[in-house]
């Protein structure tokens, strides 16, 4: 593999993730956090890529095997997949990708257009809604996964959508999954603080009391987390705020994240951040050097985004 960059706390791998998973360590991180390209949404003008595939089923079985392939070798047994897809529509541009809000259209709607003609994705009628991420999980769970939670990413300000004849997609989803039963959680690393003068809880005073916990609530599994622009990646990204609950929870303190579909670094501002480490694994050139120029000059916040 090609060593693009490497801190004390990151390292940046410039290679293939397809491939990247046989040459890391075995058992070496506590966590992959990621979130890989999307189907058929972007071209990022690169032969063969993730997200381009001729259809939905080669897509999700590239996907779970890769995965699956960290999960195997590269991830701690007792370490934790985190896992955020969206959805796409069978109609609309070369690859299938209707209009989804800020994950909508193509890089470059001409490359690749003798591939797929608009409104075809093959097995599914036009406009059909593909379940991408539902697919994907139980893919993983035939290769062994455990499906821990499925949280749902609600975007308070998610962008406007033209689409006409549905109602706008505001959501995206985020798996948690296992390789075993038992894993590495701290519930108490990201509990919230109960609420006040709200309405009265169900139950008696004995069922509340058992139920309430010095440290906070439980968080639940909707996230209200708004989107964050990152202007020199020209889209909407992974927000901060959607990764630091599945680091608190599921990386010690001084433990490895990984993220082999690393972009420009959101997973390792947010992991460096919380005293914890990370090795990402990115096929781009171009968002390799974005996200080293970033760690070199030691920004933190990254003007909002990934």
């Amino acid at each position: 593999m090609t060593r693009y960059f490497e801190t004390s706390d990151v390292t940046i791998y410039n290679d293939d993730s397809r491939e990247a998973w046989k040459h890391l360590p075995e058992h070496s991180v506590d966590a992959i956090v990621t979130s890989p390209p999307y189907f058929g949404l972007r071209d990022y003008g690169v032969d063969g890529q993730i997200g381009l595939e001729e259809t939905p089923d080669v897509y999700i079985d590239g996907l779970a095997d890769l995965l699956t392939g960290y999960g195997e070798r590269v991830l701690k047994p007792g370490g934790s997949l985190w896992l955020n897809l969206g959805d796409s529509y069978a109609s609309s541009g070369p690859r299938g990708g209707e209009d989804v809000g800020e994950t909508s259209g193509l890089a470059d709607k001409k490359k690749k257009e003798s591939q797929r003609r608009a409104g075809h994705v093959s097995g599914f009628p036009a406009k059909c809604l593909l379940m991408i991420p539902e697919r994907v999980a139980l893919a993983l769970i035939g290769r062994g996964w455990i499906l821990r939670n499925r949280v749902v990413w609600a975007k308070p300000n998610g962008m406007p959508s033209s689409v006409t004849d549905r109602l706008a997609t505001k959501h995206e989803a985020l798996f948690h999954l296992v390789r075993r039963p038992r894993y590495y959680y701290d519930l108490d690393a990201i509990r919230e603080p109960h609420i006040v003068g709200g309405s009265r809880p169900f139950g008696n005073a004995s069922s509340r009391e058992a139920s309430s916990h010095e440290g906070g609530k439980n968080p639940g599994d909707v996230w209200s987390i708004p989107t964050q622009p990152y202007t020199d990646a020209h889209f909407a990204v992974f927000p901060r705020e959607l990764i630091r609950r599945p680091i608190l929870a599921t990386v010690p303190e001084g433990g490895t994240v990984l993220d082999p579909f690393f972009g420009s670094g959101t997973t390792a501002v947010m992991a460096r951040s919380l005293g914890r480490k990370t090795i990402g694994v990115e096929l781009s050139k171009e968002y390799c050097e974005l996200a080293a120029r970033r760690f070199t000059q030691n920004v933190m916040d990254f003007g909002g985004g990934s």
